[in-house]
């Protein structure tokens, strides 16, 4: 795992279960805003943090704290997140993912094998304006999206307001595209890269 940081304890990053947070380095998209450049762009990565301080300040914490978010950058662009996780879950934490939704298959192979409790998935823009976030194929957020939806694992929809790019109809096609799920709308905090 490329390990970029290590948040010892947060108590809004997991509904309802304190939990530290693992950040991992590396993105597939290019968010305007983006709230951690320093994961996203190689020039700006820090020293990556090894797997084994992760597991070892997660033992000593075992009955502190019963959660562990995975967040990014883009964390299912590590090739042995599926590894990691089943290492999280032999300690008994449970395990949040956060997600920008590009990566279908592999999110799809977390979920077979039991490896998440909940999913948080990035809902960037309706999809007329994703381009401005992504250059791939819209196909895979809407396979992500569908594979999260069915799951039966808690999940949440989330998109960042940027009045730069988004306006009230963005979020009323957004909020329609995901009832029946929750939606939250986060506050922009633009920062300059």
């Amino acid at each position: 795992m490329q390990i970029g940081g290590l948040q010892k304890l947060s108590l809004i990053d997991y509904p309802g279960v304190p939990a530290a947070v693992v950040f991992t380095q590396g993105c597939n998209m290019a968010c305007p805003y983006c709230h951690n450049p320093q994961l996203v762009y190689p020039s700006l990565f820090e020293t990556s943090i090894s797997d084994k301080e992760v597991f070892s300040f997660l033992k000593k914490r075992q009955k502190l704290f019963k959660g562990v978010v995975i967040t990014g950058g883009e964390p299912t662009l590590q090739k042995d997140l599926a590894e990691f996780i089943v290492e999280i879950k032999k300690l008994n934490f449970f395990v949040k993912l956060d997600t920008n939704g590009a990566n279908p298959k592999v999110l799809k192979d977390l979920i077979d094998k039991n490896l998440l409790d909940f999913i948080a998935m990035d809902i960037k823009s309706p999809a007329d304006k994703y381009n401005l976030f992504f250059k791939g194929d819209l196909d895979v957020i809407k396979q992500s999206f569908k594979i999260i939806q069915s799951s039966g694992v808690p999940h949440l929809f989330r998109t960042t307001y940027d009045a730069d790019i988004l306006n009230d109809v963005d979020l009323s096609v957004i909020k329609e595209a995901t009832a029946g799920s929750t939606h939250i709308v986060q506050e922009c905090r633009k920062q300059s890269i």
